[in-house]
């Protein structure tokens, strides 16, 4: 019984895991530093450390992890003329990538 509790923190360790590595293979961090990713040293885009106990996503919309997942994969569609690229990450992806992010306090 207690294995079968664990099993969703595992799974979202996992997920966790991924979006770091997910992070890294896009690139993020040419535009942001990304704690934890490596090569993240860009200054281009905001720093995201912290991201967990941020209040908004690009100054404009609630900090919410269904909202960051739309942000992810379609900047533009959310705030039109975005400096935010379409980096063509899918929605699992960025659910993973979000994943990641909000673990960051």
């Amino acid at each position: 019984m207690v294995l079968g509790c664990g099993a969703p923190a595992i799974a979202a360790n996992d997920s966790i895991e991924r979006g770091r590595e997910l992070l890294a293979q896009y690139r993020c961090g040419s535009c942001h530093n990304i704690p934890g990713v490596p090569a993240s040293r860009g200054v281009v885009g905001p720093p995201l450390d912290a991201w967990g106990k941020r209040s908004y996503i690009a100054g404009r919309m609630p900090n919410r992890p269904e909202l960051l997942v739309r942000w992810i994969v379609a900047p533009h569609s959310l705030v039109p003329g975005t400096m935010m690229p379409s980096m063509g990450v899918s929605p699992a992806e960025a659910q993973e990538m979000t994943a990641y992010l909000f673990s960051l306090k």
